[in-house]
C-alpha cells in the first residue's frame, strides 16, 4: 500500500498527517484554520486521496506557520508514499473551471522541487485567511514532495474561487501523476533510472 505517516513538531506547530495515495477521497482535516481545512478536503476529494491531518499551531499569531508547515508535511507524505516512484505516470495536468475562474495546474514528479506560481488573487483575505498563504502552501508542498508544480490562473476575479480552483485542479493533477502505468509498472519513468 502506498501510504505515509508524518509527525512533525516545532516550536510553532505540532502536526500529525496520514495519507493514502490509493484511497477514495475521504478526509478529516483539523488544522485550526477553517479555510485550509476546506481546501485540503477539496484536494483529497478530487485527488481520491485519503487524508487525515491535525495541527495545533500558533494561530494566535496568524495562520502562516500552520499553512506552511501543513504544506511541508503533505509534501513529505507524498514523497514517502511514492517511494522510488517505480511505475508512476509521473506527469499530470488539469484545467479546471470554478465558476468564473479557470485554473491550470501541471505537475512533474521529477525529484526536483519547484513551484511556478501565477495566481492573481484580488483580495488580501478570504474570511480570516491571508490569501498570500496559498503561495506559501504550494511552495512548501512542491519542495518537500520533490515535484515541479505550475499553477496558472487563466481567468478569475473571485478570490475564493481562484484558490478553490487551484486546490481542486492540483488534486486532479496529482491523481494523474501518481497513478501506476501498468505497462511500465516495474520501471522508473526517467532515462536516468532514478527520480
Amino acid at each position: 500500500m502506498r501510504t505515509a505517516k508524518i509527525d512533525r513538531k516545532t516550536a510553532e506547530t505540532d502536526i500529525s498527517l496520514w495519507l493514502d495515495l490509493d484511497g477514495t477521497g475521504v478526509s478529516d482535516c483539523r488544522t485550526g484554520c477553517g479555510f485550509l481545512d476546506h481546501m485540503l478536503t477539496l484536494f483529497a476529494k478530487h485527488g481520491r486521496f485519503d487524508l487525515n491531518v491535525t495541527c495545533v499551531g500558533d494561530t494566535h499569531v496568524d495562520y502562516h506557520h500552520t499553512v506552511e508547515d501543513v504544506g511541508i508535511c503533505l509534501g513529505k507524505a507524498f514523497a514517502q508514499g511514492l517511494g522510488d516512484k517505480r511505475g508512476i505516470v509521473r506527469y499530470g495536468d488539469t484545467t479546471l473551471a470554478m465558476d468564473e475562474s479557470l485554473i491550470l495546474t501541471a505537475v512533474d514528479i521529477s525529484g526536483r522541487g519547484g513551484c511556478y506560481y501565477a495566481l492573481e488573487i484580488p483580495t488580501e483575505k478570504v474570511g480570516d485567511f491571508d490569501t498570500e498563504l496559498c503561495q506559501e502552501f504550494l511552495i512548501a508542498f512542491a519542495r518537500d514532495a520533490g515535484l515541479t508544480l505550475h499553477v496558472r490562473q487563466l481567468t478569475g476575479c473571485n478570490s475564493h474561487h481562484i484558490i478553490e480552483g487551484a486546490f481542486k485542479s492540483l488534486g486532479r493533477s496529482m491523481k494523474k501523476a501518481v497513478a501506476i502505468d501498468k505497462t511500465f509498472a516495474n520501471e522508473i519513468p526517467s532515462t536516468k533510472g532514478v527520480l
